[in-house]
């Protein structure tokens, strides 16, 4: 992999790692938050890239927004889930749930992708998805 910082032209991208033009949906990661937030910030990372290695573009808003937006301030924190959040999973093509517990912020992303018609797919904690 090129690691000095050099950036290809896009058809030398593909004919330097064999690559196909083929398309990258984007996904939207829905992990939890609040809580342990070091913790859950590490494994939306890790759900990030298994999302990127399956060939997707992971939106993971939890893992951009709180570098600016006060969570702990009730209009910014709303603001995100409502201004940001959904309009952002709205654009993804499905919504990729990870992990083993279910907050009360996911379970409104889910609700809102099930209104929007989106697939939702469930991963536990070791990555396997569940039916």
């Amino acid at each position: 992999m090129a690691s000095d910082g050099e950036i290809l032209d896009y058809k030398d991208l593909l004919n330097k790692f064999n690559l196909t033009d083929e398309f990258y949906p984007l996904v939207y990661v829905c992990s939890p938050y609040r809580g342990n937030i070091e913790e859950n910030t590490q494994k939306a990372r890790e759900y990030s890239r298994f999302t990127f290695e399956k060939k997707n573009i992971p939106i993971t808003p939890h893992l951009l927004y709180p570098q600016f937006i006060n969570d702990d301030d009730l209009f910014e924190r709303n603001i995100a889930i409502h201004k940001i959040n959904y309009v952002l999973l709205g654009l993804c093509k499905e919504v990729w749930v990870f992990g083993d517990v279910i907050t009360e912020g996911m379970k409104r992303e889910i609700s809102v992708a099930k209104k929007r018609k989106k697939p939702i797919r469930y991963f536990n904690h070791d990555l396997k998805e569940e039916s």
